[in-house]
């Protein structure tokens, strides 16, 4: 670290700031990790928690297709054209984030309650909402919905849109151009969008709770079960949990440090 040799006082204090922040988000994770490590195996075995961690994952997954197919085009028509309302809707998109997660669980609880129109048009159609699969989706989307569209938006964004307009000269319809320019240089940042997209929506609590709270996902049976039986018996969850969310990161970063694909038209 030569550049602590420059003794600059800004330097070292940064250097101790960093180390106290470091240490901050380390020591609660490792403690959790250390406390819970004797339970593991008994977790891992645990038909309920498995269940659990299998509907959050699942879920998330479908959550993070619909956003995908949903967020990515939405991204690149946000990037490549102006249109009337536009400034509103780039303050929407991050709505999600900014209100409490109890709040959105309330939004869609109202507007998909079979008691209002959206809620009984689906219900007409033999899709529920309150204590279902698909009300966990439509939480777990919601939430998360921000972080695939701004992942989209970087990507699109990156892309020279000259590249685009030679494909086009050569003869490329608008939709070859996208798929065989634009998607594949974008594909890293779209990666990202998804790892991200999926990870945000396995983590929530406030408003798939409250929507549905059966079948119950990883972090709602955590909490049934830190309610129920205590901080001892929650340790071994929060152990195994932790450890997967790891996991996922480190594939996650094994993943986008590949070079992106290049485009045929490159």
């Amino acid at each position: 670290m030569t550049w602590l040799k420059e003794k600059s006082p800004f330097i070292i204090v940064s250097f101790i700031l960093g180390i106290l922040l470091v240490l901050f988000l380390l020591v609660p994770i490792i403690g959790s990790i250390a406390s819970g490590a004797n339970g593991l195996p008994a977790a891992l075995t645990d038909t309920r928690t498995l269940s659990a961690i299998w509907t959050s994952f699942y879920c998330a997954f479908i959550a993070m297709l619909l956003m995908l197919i949903l967020g990515v085009p939405f991204a690149y028509l946000f990037t490549r054209r102006e249109f009337p309302g536009k400034k509103v809707l780039d303050s929407l998109i991050d709505m999600p984030i900014l209100i409490p997660h109890n709040s959105a669980g309330i939004a869609l609880l109202t507007i998909l309650s079979p008691n209002y129109p959206i809620g009984s048009a689906f219900s007409s159609l033999g899709v529920g909402f309150i204590d279902t699969v698909w009300g966990i989706i439509a939480a777990m989307a919601f939430v998360s919905a921000p972080f695939m569209i701004r992942s989209a938006q970087e990507a699109f964004q990156s892309i020279d849109p000259a590249m685009e307009k030679s494909a086009r000269g050569l003869g490329a319809t608008r939709f070859k151009v996208f798929r065989h320019v634009t998607l594949p240089l974008a594909s890293r940042g779209i990666i990202t969008g998804c790892v991200l997209t999926w990870a945000r929506a396995v983590a929530e609590f406030g408003a798939v709770i409250l929507i549905a709270y059966y079948p119950q996902t990883a972090p709602v049976y955590l909490y049934d079960v830190f309610v129920s039986q205590g901080l001892n018996a929650a340790l071994p969850i929060t152990a195994l949990l932790i450890l997967l969310a790891i996991t996922v990161l480190v594939i996650f970063k094994f993943v986008v440090s590949k070079p992106s694909k290049k485009s045929v038209y490159t």
